[in-house]
């Protein structure tokens, strides 16, 4: 197993970002120095987070999100606890 986390990641499983493996293994994300969990997808070289807002949901039934643009630093959690 790698410890390098990818540039993008995302929990949809439709997405082309999205890598089940990863996800079990648990990633936790650091936006603007706090500790994020309600993150829908990152993308550290372009600096933004994908969050939902609020309970909204889009006519498909998957949740609204907005862009969040700032410093996105993701982790391991199971490294975190080891730590």
């Amino acid at each position: 197993m790698t410890d390098q986390l990818p540039d993008r990641l995302s929990t949809n499983p439709k997405s082309p970002h999205y890598d089940e493996t990863l996800l079990t293994r648990g990633v936790g994300i650091r936006f603007n120095d706090k500790e994020k969990t309600n993150v829908e997808e990152y993308c550290v070289s372009e600096g933004w987070i994908k969050v939902a807002a609020g309970k909204a949901l889009d006519r498909k039934g998957n949740p609204l999100t907005i862009t969040l643009k700032g410093k996105v630093e993701p982790f391991f959690q199971d490294q975190e606890k080891k730590e």
